[in-house]
């Protein structure tokens, strides 16, 4: 069983920045396509980001390209989504998960609000 832990979010104006970590408590995260997904009130989850256990390519929601920035730490076990030009519309709930093979795991989710 995979542990996600999200940290980083938070109130932000509209303009501004954040960044979201995940931490994770498998030993072999370097093997997991790890994600970002974000799910807003009424709405289903959607993804934001997804970069491969393989060669660290990505992968982004078509909102979130030229604003947001996946990235992995394999010795850290951490997975970090840097946003930038932040907008009211960016306000979710946001979720790290963990891929591999039939594993599936999801962290409890961390709150970004974008509001003046």
């Amino acid at each position: 069983q995979v542990q996600l832990v999200e940290s980083g979010g938070g109130l932000v104006q509209p303009g501004g920045s954040l960044r979201l970590s995940c931490a994770a408590s498998e030993f072999f995260f370097k093997m997991y396509r790890m994600s970002w997904f974000r799910q807003a009130p009424g709405d289903e989850r959607e993804l934001v980001a997804t970069i491969a256990s393989s060669d660290s390519s990505t992968t982004y929601g078509d909102f979130a390209k030229g604003r947001f920035t996946i990235s992995r730490d394999n010795a850290k076990k951490t997975v970090s989504l840097e946003m930038n030009s932040l907008k009211p519309e960016d306000t979710a709930v946001y979720y790290c998960n963990a891929r591999y093979s039939t594993d599936n795991f999801w962290g409890q989710g961390t709150q970004v609000t974008v509001s003046s």
